[in-house]
């Protein structure tokens, strides 16, 4: 039996082990999908030494702080500077661990039906490992793009710095960071709602619960909106691809 898991720490509510069980189950895959909680990145080398280990997904806060223990870094994963998914490649009785991406395939593909020829330029809320590749794939399909930092940063906005100017040229909005997930659900990115119109567009990476405030404060604005649920399915079926090409 084939073996997959996920590493991160906490690991409370796990997108990944759902799906992939239900996966498993469904297309009668001999494998199994575990949670694989980490306190420090360092455990990480007892776990690589299970032999049944055929890939892992990487979630908070691990995305960036695992890969130094690769040996080899994907091109589009070594752009973005964040790494979600990892590969064990056997061969002769050694062991290598490549690193890569899928965050961006999942945002790109949940996200473009939605963007319209108005829609040039989006705010980023968060600065941690999935906003990365939010920013790569922004980028990607021709967005200018700025993080929103709760501390001042370079090339960012502050959320005291969102004004009226700002949100009417920035018409994507992508939370990136766990604010708003159960069980914090009254809880929103502190941004100027008021300022929303019907041309905005708001995307939530969270997705537990399925309509988080945020997008709430959205729609009630005119707002097109989505949560994370298809980034995640997008980005766990190609994980699944790389494990098995």
């Amino acid at each position: 039996m084939r073996q997959f898991g996920l590493i991160g720490f906490p690991l409370g509510h796990s997108f990944s082990k759902k799906y992939f069980t239900h996966k498993f189950e469904n297309q009668s895959i001999d494998a199994k999908y575990e949670l694989y909680e980490l306190p420090s990145i360092d455990q990480f080398l007892e776990l690589k030494a299970d032999e049944t280990l055929w890939g892992v997904n990487v979630t908070i806060p691990y995305k960036e702080q695992v890969m130094p223990y690769l040996d080899e870094i994907d091109a589009t994963a070594a752009k973005i500077g964040a790494v979600n998914v990892i590969k064990f490649i056997r061969k002769d009785g050694k062991l290598s661990l490549k690193g890569y991406n899928s965050d961006a395939v999942g945002f790109e593909n949940s996200l473009k039906p939605l963007l319209t020829p108005v829609h040039t330029k989006a705010l980023i809320l968060g600065t941690g490992g999935a906003s990365k590749a939010i920013d790569y794939s922004l980028k990607k399909m021709g967005l200018e793009t700025r993080y929103v930092s709760r501390t001042p940063k370079e090339g960012a906005f502050t959320y005291s710095d969102l004004n009226a100017s700002i949100m009417g040229e920035f018409l994507v909005i992508v939370n990136a960071s766990p604010v708003g997930t159960f069980p914090h659900v009254d809880e929103c990115p502190a941004i100027p709602y008021q300022y929303l119109s019907n041309q905005h567009v708001l995307f939530d990476a969270v997705y537990n619960p399925a309509e988080t405030l945020f997008l709430k404060k959205g729609k009630m604005a005119g707002c097109t909106g989505m949560n994370g649920e298809q980034m995640l399915i997008g980005q766990a079926e190609e994980a699944w691809r790389i494990w098995n090409e």
